[in-house]
């Protein structure tokens, strides 16, 4: 079994080109499904089958496991199902037909547009880490790129003239995003007097970075936002993708059209995309129940 898991996750990196997170998350869950077939003497990968699956997620079930690590599980059984019956390892899938119950996909926490606003204003662009800063989240409000596609923008990614930004995401899949004139013009003013400063004459591609010179991680992407968001007044929950989430919903709020919006956040299937609808219909129920007369 260990051998075929292997090879899985290699198929998934070379031939999917998988995120590296993506991996590391199916091989942590996989480990798990392994000993759990140990357990149950099962140690030949063609003797997986359906009833051995469902007691597993039983079993994840019994120990208090949340609906979206039994659903994240379900997504890597279901991947590695599908590769061991391609790879004539089992005559029949397991995992066919196999749904999550009563899984339901989590809203995003997203922030009110005034709240975006004095999470923006935070940065004082006085300063070359606080016009950095500036930069930085106005353009990810602007895109609404993920935190890793942001962190790894290189200089060459980015065209100020024309406003666009070129990005990689997930599967290595590269999109184009337009950039609004706000945020083009505090990027300008970055990379004019801010990255230099932060550089002292060193050479690095990366687009933004911490003061040391070397590319910014997510790890300090987050203390940044959390930083701003405490001194902004922000109460809500707030996580490295807040931005992004925001950037969709209110897209969506003023009327963008979900396909477009599909395309700028590099979404494979439109239903990722429709989780938005959700949150703009919660806000249209809100306006009515606080406005309608008999609501």
């Amino acid at each position: 079994m260990e051998d075929k898991i292997q090879q899985f996750l290699t198929y998934l990196t070379v031939e999917r080109g998988l995120a590296q997170n993506t991996i590391i998350s199916y091989a942590l869950d996989l480990k798990q499904f392994k000993a759990f077939c140990c357990r149950r003497q099962v140690v030949q990968v063609n003797r997986v089958e359906r009833n051995l699956v469902l007691n597993y997620l039983l079993e994840l079930k019994k120990t208090g496991r949340s609906s979206a690590t039994i659903s994240r599980h379900m997504a890597a059984l279901k991947a590695y199902c599908r590769f061991l019956v391609d790879e004539q390892v089992l005559d029949s899938d397991p995992m066919a037909n196999l749904e999550s119950p009563g899984l339901q996909k989590k809203l995003p926490g997203v922030l009110a547009q005034d709240e975006v606003e004095k999470l923006l204003d935070q940065p004082r662009i006085g300063n070359t880490g606080g016009l950095r800063d500036k930069a930085m989240l106005e353009l990810m409000y602007a895109t609404g790129m993920r935190v890793s596609e942001l962190l790894t923008l290189d200089l060459h990614h980015v065209d100020c003239e024309h406003g666009y930004v070129r990005c990689t995401g997930k599967g290595s899949k590269e999109r184009i995003i337009p950039v609004g004139t706000i945020a083009r013009n505090f990027l300008l003013e970055y990379l004019g007097r801010g990255r230099p400063k932060i550089l002292g004459g060193k050479v690095e591609n990366a687009l933004f970075l911490n003061m040391r010179g070397q590319r910014l991680t997510r790890q300090g992407f987050w203390k940044i936002i959390k930083k701003y968001a405490l001194e902004a007044g922000i109460t809500k929950i707030i996580t490295p993708h807040t931005l992004r989430h925001s950037f969709a919903t209110h897209l969506l709020e003023n009327g963008a059209d979900l396909r477009a919006l599909q395309e700028m956040l590099g979404h494979a299937d439109i239903t990722t995309t429709q989780i938005y609808t959700h949150l703009t219909q919660s806000k249209l129920r809100e306006v009515y129940n606080k406005h309608h007369p008999r609501a």
